[in-house]
């Protein structure tokens, strides 16, 4: 049911933690089926240096948050904000069908993270220009296990 690399990342997530003073921080989820990521940023010369998340959810949910931010790091803003959803299920070899929430979770948490980091610093980021981060990807009534 799982990939490797989906129990891998699961079981040994990277970049766990907060980053103090970060210079972007996005959240998203949904308190009420379980899935909630908090994405952290440090940037230097619009360069990520640093990503740091915290999920609490499913499985899927913390791996697909801890690919993302190793897929992220070291890349460029404009690099960042071309990840997509399906871009994390395919860097954890798929997910099964009711777990693709959890990569557009992951793909919403960066750009969060982004759109704060534009606001603080008083640019303006087009490709955010159409990104709600309040907009709800879940699947209503679904359950979820503490992970």
């Amino acid at each position: 049911m799982y990939s490797e690399k989906v129990m891998d990342h699961f079981m040994n997530p990277r970049n766990v933690g907060e980053i103090e003073n970060a210079d972007g921080i996005g959240e998203v989820g949904n308190a009420k089926c379980g899935d909630i990521m908090k994405m952290y940023l440090k940037i230097e010369n619009d360069v990520i240096v640093d990503v740091k998340f915290k999920t609490f959810g499913c499985g899927s949910a913390i791996a697909t948050s801890s690919i993302a931010t190793e897929m992220i790091k070291g890349k460029t803003i404009q690099e960042a904000l071309k990840l997509t959803n399906q871009a994390v299920v395919e860097a954890l070899d798929g997910l099964p069908p009711q777990k693709i929430h959890c990569s557009v979770l992951a793909e919403q948490a960066v750009k969060s993270a982004l759109l704060d980091y534009a606001k603080k610093h008083h640019i303006t980021l087009d490709e955010l220009n159409d990104f709600h981060p309040d907009e709800d990807h879940h699947e209503h009534g679904e359950e979820y296990e503490e992970a």
